[in-house]
């Protein structure tokens, strides 16, 4: 995959493209990404990208020349033009998804100061927003779209690792752990050490319906819940250890012991 950045501000980047996944990522050639200067394409003789809002108004407005000119210096037959702004469609999993998987170019306008040139949206394919929120620059929201959609990438990170994650299946991820088993006598439950791999996947399972239902409810109003997710959900409201997981406790108690 191909990601291009189109913005006022290149050096907001440097630390984006050198760290972690994304570098790994580059270093593997699994994903190029070009960051293109849109100043580099203004017309105007001062060099400005920007003026004052026809009509009246604060702030500025970025012009339609030296953004249009930018998009067409990158755009392929096989390019996906996504400009942020506040009115576009709010991003998430199921988006980032959908890039990773049916887009081999995409290209991110980085909008700034108070808006861009109305006329600037009919040479892009779609609007998204990252949030209902505002931001100084289009920047932030690219990095969040170009790193969501690297890492779904085949060969940047291990499969299982997206398989159970946040969003990936509607739900948010089960509680994870490390060692040591007591911090300040908080202890790590005692199912995850009893060996059953299948009991620990319903409990962890059990405890991604409990996590999102607390905190975010909203993701399963059109839900689609298993016979299994059923019986998990009434095992919650009960509030009692049921019986098979008191079963993998006590066949897995001498692994539990020496914790």
């Amino acid at each position: 995959m191909k990601i291009s950045i189109l913005t006022l501000f290149p050096q907001f980047f440097s630390g984006f493209l050198t760290n972690s996944i994304i570098k790994r990522a580059q270093a593997k050639n699994l994903v190029e990404i070009e960051i293109v200067n849109i100043r580099d394409f203004t017309l105007d003789k001062y060099s400005r990208v920007d003026s004052a809002p026809v009509g009246g108004g604060a702030g500025l407005i970025m012009k339609c020349q030296p953004v249009v000119d930018c998009i067409k210096s990158v755009k392929k037959a096989n390019s996906h033009v996504i400009l942020l702004s506040p009115r576009g469609t709010t991003y998430n999993q199921a988006k980032a998804r959908d890039y990773a998987t049916n887009f081999e170019h995409l290209i991110l306008v980085c909008g700034h100061y108070e808006g861009t040139d109305e006329r600037i949206n009919k040479y892009v394919d779609e609007l998204v927003s990252v949030g209902d929120y505002v931001l100084t620059g289009g920047e932030i929201g690219a990095t969040i779209i170009s790193d969501s959609v690297i890492r779904l990438l085949d060969g940047v990170i291990a499969s299982q690792s997206i398989i159970e994650e946040s969003f990936e299946n509607s739900l948010l991820e089960y509680p994870q752990y490390s060692e040591p088993f007591s911090f300040e006598g908080d202890k790590i439950p005692d199912i995850l050490y009893s060996g059953n791999h299948q009991a620990i996947a319903k409990w962890r399972k059990k405890q991604a319906l409990k996590i999102t239902k607390q905190y975010r409810p909203d993701l399963l109003r059109d839900y689609h819940f298993s016979k299994e997710e059923v019986k998990l959900l009434k095992e919650l409201d009960s509030e009692e250890t049921p019986k098979w997981e008191k079963e993998a406790i006590e066949k897995g108690h001498k692994f539990i012991k020496e914790k």
